[in-house]
């Protein structure tokens, strides 16, 4: 987040002053708003992105994150269906970073969802964030190459929050 700041600082997209930014980061992820359908604040981009919720209890919502999924799991309260492998292979490897998985939670199904894989949870506030603060778009797709990964990274704004984020494989370039 420090080099987030830093950066944001030199595009004149954050506050300098750390408690100021604190307090902008607080209003884009965790200040509570209304989701479609919704008539009372009940909802924030963090929760959406980092923990999952549902709508009416009959479909998953969000739910980005590894460390949340692997917790969840762990309790038993996700139900790991499947996942979408990239070219050439026949299953995920340790060296993948990115996947697409099908789950279910709370007893909704979410037919597919993409997270990154062992990334820190600050590495995707961090990245959402720049990529939230850079545009002004309802929805933003910014192509980006990490290693042999092309991804997409789409970060929804809801006003002046964020509504989702989440990464695509787009493509690999490793042949393995």
């Amino acid at each position: 987040m420090k080099l987030a700041h830093e950066y944001l600082l030199k595009k004149n997209l954050a506050k300098p002053n750390l408690a100021d930014f604190k307090h902008q980061l607080y209003d884009i992820w965790f200040q509570l708003y209304a989701r479609k359908g919704g008539d009372r604040p009940d909802s924030c981009g963090f929760e959406h992105v980092f923990v999952g919720e549902t709508r009416r209890g009959k479909q998953i919502l969000g739910l980005h994150n590894w460390v949340q999924f692997y917790l969840q799991e762990k309790r038993n309260q996700i139900d790991y269906k499947g996942y979408v492998t990239r070219k050439n292979k026949m299953r995920p490897d340790k060296d993948d970073q990115v996947l697409s998985i099908q789950f279910s939670w709370k007893g909704s199904v979410k037919p597919i969802g993409s997270t990154f894989i062992g990334v820190s949870p600050e590495f995707e506030f961090a990245l959402y964030t720049i990529i939230f603060l850079l545009s002004e778009e309802r929805v933003t797709r910014e192509t980006v190459k990490i290693e042999e990964y092309e991804l997409q990274i789409v970060v929804s704004r809801h006003g002046h929050h964020i509504g989702t984020a989440y990464p695509v494989l787009l493509n690999t370039s490793s042949e393995d």
